[in-house]
């Protein structure tokens, strides 16, 4: 109805003062009041009711955004010239093809220092070359048959046959082979049935029992380095965490006490260097960061720990330095906004600008402690008034409680302090995005391939997710490092610090010719 109008808890009592002071007795007096208050819960609770759908349709479809400009209609939008210019429309240059082959073309007619075909008078020089790329499709995994010739002898019978090439190698499924199936199931998702289609459709059969063989053959070499990763990642400044759940055909019913297995990402950081790493069972992220932390140097300061406030991210007996999730919070505003806009808007409104803080200490290039000190007098400001407005609100029971933006609020408060941490400690990030966005590589392989079968192949899972995720925040090509592990697997367990994803090209070139 175009003249339907929206109730507050303001018109609600206005109006309640209004039937107060008629000369209706007051038997009706009290009954319009508490037809009043029906009507106002009423629509709350219609309004509680859709919060919880929406949120539920997000979990199962996924939110197409957050951004403040779509989620308040009359948020303000950033002027043309103030958005970020679009990147190339998705064209790649020709340096972008790094993975493919080079070919060297001659000029054939002309080489440097012959004159010049067009005006007679100068000589040619090489410049730099023209390159035009053309792309090709074929099967992720190729096969090469060899058809060696054999003579038999018609005296003796004798069999003479021709040997094969060096460059045919002595295994089935070189090294290139393992690393390229490791990487389509654990990085890409693909599962072993789906590459056996495809393998198959393309008639260079790849039974997926064969794929799983290649995989757990190609775990022991990179087990060691996952091992080193783990040492590593627990002597890092910073830790973020955080759960997802994750099916366990074998083990559902095994463990006392709890039957839900989730797969826990953690993203340890020191300094420029960042270490992603999963753990698939039935503890959860606070009892595998215990784990973690238990192998952490003596002497060393607590890690700060980012997370979101559930009480089973805290570990036990060790001490971090507790930072809370900003966007979490912020997202409980986000849900809510269509029934509370004028509230919601001011909070997204009011982050908005601490994330522009931050921003902008990142686009400068600020040290830790610049950082810090940037935020206290730029954001500090603007969460302190975030927080005493917030408080308003409930002391002068302009909100409700139990509502979703009473929720919201709660929230906010109860966990002020974690929420602030970046006020207080310098290098404290605002959100737990970055392991949110390891954790996708988890999800896309549970919507594909929907489960593990046991604990074991849980195990190579996080153990290749954790190398595959690491080689990307190291900028390193994946595949090349799961093939130098395969090729050189004597070197990496005889050292496995010195054939991690930021330092094994050095450990290469370092190999005896």
């Amino acid at each position: 109805m175009s003249d339907r109008l929206s109730l507050t808890r303001e018109l609600v009592e206005e109006l309640c003062a209004r039937v107060d002071g008629s000369s209706l007795p007051e038997v009706d007096r009290t009954i319009i009041k508490a037809c009043i208050r029906y009507c106002f819960a009423l629509g709350e609770a219609y309004a509680e009711k859709t919060h919880t759908i929406q949120r539920l349709l997000k979990m199962i479809f996924g939110a197409k955004t957050e951004k403040a400009e779509k989620v308040l209609p009359d948020f303000p939008k950033k002027p043309k010239g103030e958005r970020s210019p679009s990147r190339g429309h998705g064209r790649n240059g020709a340096a972008s093809y790094t993975g493919g082959k080079k070919v060297t073309v001659s000029h054939g007619a002309l080489t440097g220092g012959d004159p010049c075909p067009e005006c007679q008078r100068g000589k040619l020089y090489p410049t730099a070359p023209g390159v035009t790329v053309r792309i090709a499709g074929n099967a992720p995994l190729m096969a090469t048959s060899f058809e060696c010739e054999k003579l038999r002898c018609n005296a003796c019978g004798e069999v003479f046959t021709a040997k094969l090439p060096d460059t045919a190698g002595e295994e089935k499924y070189d090294a290139a082979a393992g690393a390229m199936i490791t990487l389509l199931k654990y990085g890409m998702g693909l599962p072993f049935n789906r590459l056996e289609a495809l393998q198959d459709a393309l008639g260079i059969p790849l039974p997926a029992s064969t794929q799983w063989d290649i995989v757990e053959k190609n775990a022991k070499p990179a087990h060691p380095v996952y091992k080193e990763l783990i040492r590593q990642a627990a002597q890092g400044e910073l830790i973020h965490l955080d759960d997802t759940t994750m099916k366990l055909l074998a083990s559902v019913n095994e463990h006392e006490g709890r039957s839900g297995t989730f797969t826990t990402g953690m993203l340890s950081v020191k300094g420029e260097r960042k270490i992603a790493l999963f753990f698939t069972g039935h503890k959860h992220a606070g009892e595998n960061l215990t784990d973690l932390l238990a192998k952490r140097r003596t002497g060393l300061s607590p890690p700060i720990q980012m997370s979101d406030a559930l009480s089973r991210n805290m570990p036990k007996e060790l001490a971090t330095l507790v930072a809370n999730c900003l966007s979490h919070g912020r997202r409980n505003f986000v849900d809510v906004a269509m029934s509370f806009p004028d509230a919601c808007g001011h909070v997204i409104e009011l982050l908005a600008k601490v994330y522009k803080n931050d921003a902008h200490a990142k686009e400068k290039k600020m040290s830790r402690e610049e950082r810090l000190t940037y935020h206290q007098t730029q954001s500090g400001p603007v969460m302190e008034e975030l927080h005493a407005w917030m408080q308003t609100q409930f002391d002068e029971k302009k909100v409700e409680p139990n509502s979703g933006l009473g929720k919201a609020f709660t929230y906010m408060l109860k966990h002020g302090e974690p929420l602030t941490l970046f006020l207080r400690v310098p290098g404290a990030p605002l959100d737990n995005n970055l392991v949110e966005q390891s954790l996708k590589m988890v999800i896309r392989h549970r919507r594909n391939s929907l489960f593990y079968r046991t604990l074991h192949g849980a195990y190579i899972g996080d153990l290749f997710m954790s190398l595959i995720h690491t080689c990307r925040l190291s900028k390193v090509n994946p595949l090349h490092y799961l093939m130098a592990l395969q090729q050189h697997s004597h070197e990496v367990f005889k050292n496995p610090s010195g054939w991690l994803p930021w330092n094994y090209e050095t450990a290469v070139v370092a190999l005896p010719a």
